[in-house]
């Protein structure tokens, strides 16, 4: 298995590796802001930083290939909310991927619409002092 993970890397240094050092240190300051989440807020248990790192991974993943299809599909309830149904699509992206990542938990739904919140405004803070 680490070697599919290094054939990965080399592949992405390879193609461009300006964009690949960012997307590791973007995965790095996610997978961060998921160790520290639990410390902001009771509602969220991550076991250990390798847990971090795979929730970290599979929520990029579930963010950039399942949620723009949630999105387009609920654009109707979003039109009508005025944006505001997109927390709710967050929450359920973020609760889904608590479901499915061994020792990452969420107490519950509402618990996951703001701890996507306020995963999402760490992380986008945080984001912001890594050069492009």
């Amino acid at each position: 298995m680490s070697i599919g993970w290094v054939a990965l890397l080399a592949l992405l240094t390879r193609t461009n590796p300006r964009g690949s050092m960012r997307l590791l240190l973007i995965w790095l300051v996610n997978t961060l802001t998921l160790f520290v989440l639990p410390h902001l807020l009771d509602t969220v248990q991550v076991d250990s930083f390798t847990t971090a790192l795979t929730a970290a991974l599979v929520l990029g993943l579930v963010n950039t290939l399942i949620r723009p299809i949630i999105l387009v599909l609920t654009l109707p309830i979003t039109f009508v909310t005025l944006g505001l149904f997109i927390f709710v699509v967050n929450g359920l992206m973020f609760w889904a991927v608590a479901d499915i990542v061994p020792g990452f938990q969420v107490t519950s739904f509402g618990a996951a619409i703001i701890a996507a919140f306020v995963y999402s405004v760490v992380s986008w803070l945080l984001s912001a002092f890594i050069p492009k």
